[in-house]
């Protein structure tokens, strides 16, 4: 039996009631117009006005993020940035302090130091896998605790329920970035977490082909980022890349489900070969954090990073012939991605490591396996590694 307050993820994204509205249209029209007239000057006789303001197919979009993650009301933005931006807007002020994660997205950490420094928002960096660094560093001006676990690089995560203590007693908002393990597979808000931000050109969208972004939170929290910081600076979602992404959202619990298992599977397959000082994925049992992974999430994402005994120049070497690896900064599409990241600092002693980030794909994992088998190649293996079918 289903006990949940909303019905289950495939149930959720797949299923529509019959709506005579739309002549019983399986998937809801696209409302691609500004602006809504009324029937009378004192009686509307419906809720829109303007679609910078609200539209009928980005607000579908809407219920259905909001259901997902568990919160009561959700807001989409133009990009994941703007949904971020709008999110920590909403819960500072100027001589207000945040706590940040130091391995936060680099369009945050930007926003932070390129943007909020203008109006005396002042910003700490902390090793997000200690909470006493977390705790130690709360002033008494501190309002928000910006999270992102699993992070995007070296993939560490952040102990939730231990941050949401810390906040609550000193009356802190937190926010995480929950774009790496999707709503499918975590839900801060059950935690306690604030407000939860997406990148939904990610794995909701999952066709590489739109931009957008997604804030979801209590009803509360929303209704005031919503007045100011949505509607005021404008970066809404147009009624297209709504359609666009609730066609991504059908499929998403399938698509998630198929990259959580080949992530792993790939994941599994670097840690076995020899050049490869460390592979950073929170699925596997030798993350350090694995424990707690498993008890704060239910499932992988499919982006994950390898540590690599080599220069940079060998790195780029090898990713530059992968076959069906393309090179890109993104992740959460149908397509597997590499990027070579740079140099891990002290990493192996006397002996330069690489960092690459892989986004895996749909994609068959045996094809992906007898790419990164040319590793040897390009590291000095003394042997191939074996490729499983």
């Amino acid at each position: 039996m289903n006990s949940h307050k909303n019905p289950l993820p495939y149930t959720l994204v797949a299923h529509d009631k019959h709506d005579e509205r739309h002549h019983g249209a399986v998937t809801i029209p696209i409302y691609q117009n500004t602006l809504f007239s009324f029937a009378k000057s004192d009686e509307p006789g419906h809720a829109f006005k303007y679609s910078r303001m609200g539209n009928p197919t980005v607000q579908e979009l809407e219920k259905r993020l909001a259901a997902l993650e568990y919160g009561e009301k959700a807001q989409c933005f133009a990009s994941g940035m703007a949904a971020i931006s709008a999110a920590i807007l909403s819960t500072v002020r100027t001589g207000d302090h945040i706590i940040c994660v130091d391995q936060v997205y680099f369009g945050t950490r930007e926003f932070f130091e390129f943007f909020l420094t203008r109006y005396g928002v002042e910003v700490t960096y902390v090793d997000g896998t200690s909470i006493q660094q977390i705790s130690e560093a709360i002033r008494d001006n501190t309002t928000l605790i910006y999270l992102e676990s699993p992070t995007s690089y070296y993939f560490q995560l952040q102990d939730l329920t231990a941050c949401v203590q810390a906040a609550k007693t000193r009356h802190i908002k937190t926010i995480i970035d929950n774009t790496w393990a999707s709503p499918c597979y975590q839900n801060p808000l059950r935690l306690g977490i604030d407000l939860v931000v997406h990148s939904l050109t990610k794995y909701v969208g999952g066709h590489s082909d739109v931009l957008g972004g997604a804030v979801v939170g209590s009803a509360e929290l929303l209704d005031k980022l919503s007045r100011v910081d949505h509607q005021l600076l404008g970066g809404v979602m147009t009624p297209h890349t709504a359609s666009l992404l609730l066609r991504g959202m059908r499929t998403l619990p399938l698509r998630m489900e198929r990259l959580s298992k080949s992530a792993l599977t790939m994941a599994e397959y670097f840690s076995k070969i020899p050049c490869i000082h460390k592979v950073n994925f929170p699925g596997l049992p030798a993350h350090p954090q694995h424990k707690l992974a498993v008890s704060q999430m239910s499932g992988w994402g499919s982006l994950m990073s390898i540590e690599v005994k080599g220069t940079l120049e060998q790195a780029k070497a090898w990713v530059d012939q992968l076959q069906y690896f393309r090179i890109g900064l993104s992740f959460g599409g149908y397509e597997s991605l590499v990027l070579v990241v740079g140099l891990v600092a002290n990493a192996v002693k006397d002996h330069p490591v690489t960092l690459i980030r892989f986004n895996i794909g749909l994609e068959d994992p045996v094809d992906l396996m007898e790419d990164i088998s040319t590793i040897h190649t390009f590291f000095s293996l003394k042997q191939k590694p074996a490729v499983s079918g």
